[in-house]
């Protein structure tokens, strides 16, 4: 069960306006978390992730709850921000939720056996895309119990 005490952060890694300002919208309306960070490209992401370059003041005691990714991004493809995250023991229990239109099988297999925690293809429909992204975060968000935070763990 969620904390409610304590502020719920999500990273959106998108870098198509249209589909942020959706995500954004579909996360507030179903007051899921407190706080949506985005990022526009895969470099971007990992900096944020790791508390590096213009996020430096981030800090690794404060991870956000959950990631959604988008694999075609600029810079760092998704499945390689993927990698990375789940190859880090300081990043690796974040669950990871790949948001993409790809509808591409090698995508599929190669997301989870990267380690994503979740497969949803981006509907191409208003009202389905709010709604498909709704319930990912009332699924991730409130109802999944996560693994305990890492104490020491290196």
């Amino acid at each position: 069960m969620m904390d409610i005490t304590r502020e719920v952060e999500i990273l959106l890694v998108e870098d198509n306006p249209d589909d942020v300002e959706l995500t954004q919208h579909a996360l507030r309306a179903g007051k899921l978390c407190n706080s949506i960070h985005v990022t526009r490209d895969g470099e971007e992401a990992l900096d944020f992730l790791f508390c590096r370059g213009l996020h430096a003041d981030r800090s690794f005691d404060r991870p956000v709850q959950l990631v959604l990714l988008d694999l075609k991004l600029p810079k760092v493809d998704g499945l390689e921000v993927l990698r990375t995250l789940k190859n880090d023991p300081r990043t690796r229990r974040i669950p990871v939720i790949i948001l993409t239109s790809s509808r591409e099988e090698k995508d599929l297999i190669t997301g989870y056996d990267l380690g994503a925690n979740g497969y949803a293809q981006k509907p191409v429909d208003f009202d389905e895309f709010r709604e498909a992204v709704r319930q990912l975060g009332l699924y991730w968000l409130v109802v999944n119990i996560p693994p305990p935070p890492l104490h020491g763990e290196k």
